[in-house]
């Protein structure tokens, strides 16, 4: 548990200093070693679980009445089921790794709801240690456990909530996937860095030799001020230094990438190619030959009498389905495209960082990949999408 968490949150304070074994894990709250009376009329012992608002690092009123249980149906002490408690008696929920919620219970103590956790976690538990005292006076979910120094193993500076809230923890597990690469940082590259970022993988590298300059605030996520322009940070410390106060592990490259030098690559788990010119081909020979998959993004802009036209493409290639490099990636990049230009296509970028981050994710396990293309080209004047290159391997 963040130590700033506990200590600005009063209620989760006040549970930890009465002697419930409390942790978060996954943005959820947990309270472990919760007596109940199982359907044998035994004393059992569960882990009480509850999603988790928060407001920077403290909590704030609970939005949901609702609690989840990992445990076996709780009954009476005569042995009969709580149905008045329990709301969902089949929910089986990851929590995380050897945790599932089995059931919900809904207890509304009033209208409004419930004012803090500390209430809302004792609500439920003298419920369930009321029928467990009948049989043992003693039962308590008070053990005042021994509590080392907390260390906060997460890459995210504050918890992700989202994830939770949302019920997705175990896909969101998925996404621990090691190092990931992204060369490039002009367009493409910043947004892929956007999604990236809110995800859980391990650690995030950039690779781009080039400053951040005024023209690149046009074309990237935010809204950079003009003494931020002014200081002319390369692009990987500027994007580096934003996402930092989100997250933990992304480790800037201020250099382009050749054959001199793609070695850098090697202990990577991921690569999105999010650049143009001939040193391409170098480093997709070197992926290739250490097995480490990638994505290649390119965006294809024409200007016709003022009006502009053209696609986005995603070309995804893993050591065991390649064979389409040479007739969808480009490696000329002679710039000769408004692209190169500079021209101003945000909502291109993105989308085609977007692209690429469901395909990768799909690689992960997140999403479902039906199709399993390898390749997705978007036609800006059709509004179509093109879906090629499938491996029927998968």
């Amino acid at each position: 548990m963040s130590p700033e968490l506990l200590s600005h949150s009063a209620d989760l304070k006040q549970l930890r200093d009465e002697g419930y074994e409390i942790s978060i894990v996954n943005a959820y709250l947990l309270v472990k070693h919760v007596p109940y009376v199982d359907s044998t009329k035994n004393i059992a012992y569960g882990t009480l679980i509850s999603t988790l608002d928060i407001a920077g690092d403290k909590t704030v009123k609970p939005k949901s009445h609702v609690a989840l249980w990992a445990g076996s149906y709780p009954c009476n002490s005569e042995g009969i089921q709580l149905s008045m408690l329990v709301n969902d008696p089949n929910k089986n929920e990851k929590i995380c790794d050897g945790l599932y919620a089995t059931l919900s219970f809904s207890q509304k103590l009033r209208p409004e709801g419930y004012n803090d956790y500390y209430e809302k976690v004792t609500t439920y538990i003298k419920i369930l240690e009321g029928y467990a005292h009948v049989i043992d006076p003693k039962a308590t979910a008070r053990t005042f456990p021994v509590i080392p120094s907390d260390k906060d193993t997460s890459v995210f500076c504050y918890i992700d909530t989202a994830t939770s809230r949302a019920g997705i923890s175990a896909a969101n597990e998925k996404l621990k996937t090691g190092k990931i690469a992204i060369v490039g940082l002009g367009g493409t590259g910043s947004y892929v860095l956007d999604f990236i970022a809110k995800t859980p993988v391990e650690e995030i590298h950039l690779f781009d030799g080039d400053e951040f300059l005024q023209h690149n605030a046009f074309r990237s996520p935010g809204a950079p001020a003009i003494d931020d322009l002014k200081q002319r940070q390369h692009k990987v410390d500027r994007f580096a230094e934003v996402y930092s106060k989100m997250r933990r592990n992304i480790f800037p490259h201020p250099q382009y990438l050749d054959e001199n030098n793609v070695s850098e690559l090697k202990d990577m788990n991921f690569v999105f190619l999010c650049m143009d010119g001939q040193n391409k081909k170098a480093i997709i020979d070197f992926l290739l030959e250490n097995k480490i998959p990638f994505i290649d993004t390119g965006i294809d802009i024409y200007n016709t009498d003022g009006v502009l036209g053209g696609n986005a493409r995603v070309t995804t290639c893993t050591p065991d389905f390649n064979g389409h490099i040479t007739k969808r990636i480009d490696f000329k990049g002679d710039g000769n495209n408004e692209y190169e230009s500079n021209i101003q296509i945000a909502e291109i970028n993105a989308l085609n960082a977007a692209f690429a981050v469901i395909k990768w994710k799909k690689l992960s396990g997140f999403y479902f990949d039906r199709e399993n293309e390898y390749n997705t080209t978007y036609g800006i004047i059709t509004n179509s999408i093109d879906n090629d290159e499938h491996n029927e391997k998968n």
